[in-house]
């Protein structure tokens, strides 16, 4: 009966393990694929042969130029008031207000039910009033892109929460003396590391693919300069858009390798709590 139960729990793993390798190699196709042939377009000359002449023609559009190094700039602007305005606020609701939890939820999740081109038409005149008054930088951008990226982000931020326990660390770290911004730098945002990444990751790669609001807002970022390249030279718009994939691939080996790294304790910081005033060792 041992060798009967081994024998099929070992043919289950096996079944399963080819059920891996299949559907690992059927994600393979269905993005490579595509991948593949923009980079053969991106690398034929009319005459048939092998060429990188698009390739090297990319720093000959100074609007193209422009345009990358504004939605990245627009990225890293976005990502930044992203964490800055998520993770200190659900870290406050889960502490002080947790009857706001669901409320905070829905507005956060409420971009994800409105269309873009409907954004589009109620930010049309903020961004009227902004160009007006203050400044008409692509960058104002960030603005609407924050909007846009707060469900995903939301969502990832809060499964990292969900997986630690708040409120015991918050308290222990106030007990050893630390004020509400060591708690949340120092104690938290190290425990939802991985989430933080992940909600990083998830507006990077929204903000750099964005294209309906910028568009409608008559914007230059990375995609709308795409589109307009892509009728003038199509060889030198699909190099490009090749170079933004393998950009976001890159961004998201290395931010999983960042991620996946284990954090290692300092021995002086344990020592430096064991011996604190809360510890029991007169002074």
């Amino acid at each position: 009966m041992a060798v009967a139960a081994r024998s099929i729990h070992q043919t289950r793993r096996i079944k399963l393990q080819v059920f891996r390798y299949v559907v690992f190699a059927l994600a393979a196709i269905f993005f490579l694929v595509p991948l593949g042939a923009m980079i053969e377009f991106s690398t034929r000359a009319n005459n048939g042969s092998r060429t990188l002449e698009y390739w090297q023609s990319i720093p000959k559009y100074p609007d193209l130029t422009d345009a990358i190094f504004a939605s990245l700039q627009l990225a890293l602007i976005t990502s930044i008031a992203m964490l800055v305005l998520l993770v200190p606020t659900m870290v406050w609701v889960r502490l002080k207000l947790p009857r706001l939890s669901r409320i905070v939820e829905f507005i956060c999740l409420l971009p994800l039910t409105i269309p873009a081109i409907v954004l589009v038409v109620g930010l049309f005149p903020m961004y009227l009033w902004l160009n007006t008054n203050l400044s008409d930088s692509i960058l104002t951008l960030a603005f609407a892109y924050v909007v846009l990226v707060l469900p995903y982000c939301y969502r990832a931020i809060d499964a990292g929460l969900g997986a630690i326990d708040v409120k015991t660390l918050s308290e222990a770290a106030r007990s050893l003396g630390a004020n509400w911004f060591d708690v949340i730098w120092r104690v938290i945002v190290p425990n939802i590391s991985n989430a933080i990444l992940n909600a990083t990751l998830l507006s990077v790669a929204l903000v750099l693919g964005e294209y309906t609001i910028a568009n409608n807002l008559l914007y230059n970022n990375l995609q709308v300069e795409l589109v307009h390249l892509g009728r003038d030279n199509a060889g030198v718009s699909v190099a490009v858009a090749v170079a933004s994939l393998l950009f976001a691939f890159v961004l998201l080996v290395a931010i999983a390798f960042i991620g996946g790294r284990p954090r290692r304790v300092r021995p002086e910081a344990v020592t430096t709590v064991g011996i604190g005033p809360t510890a029991g060792s007169p002074r």
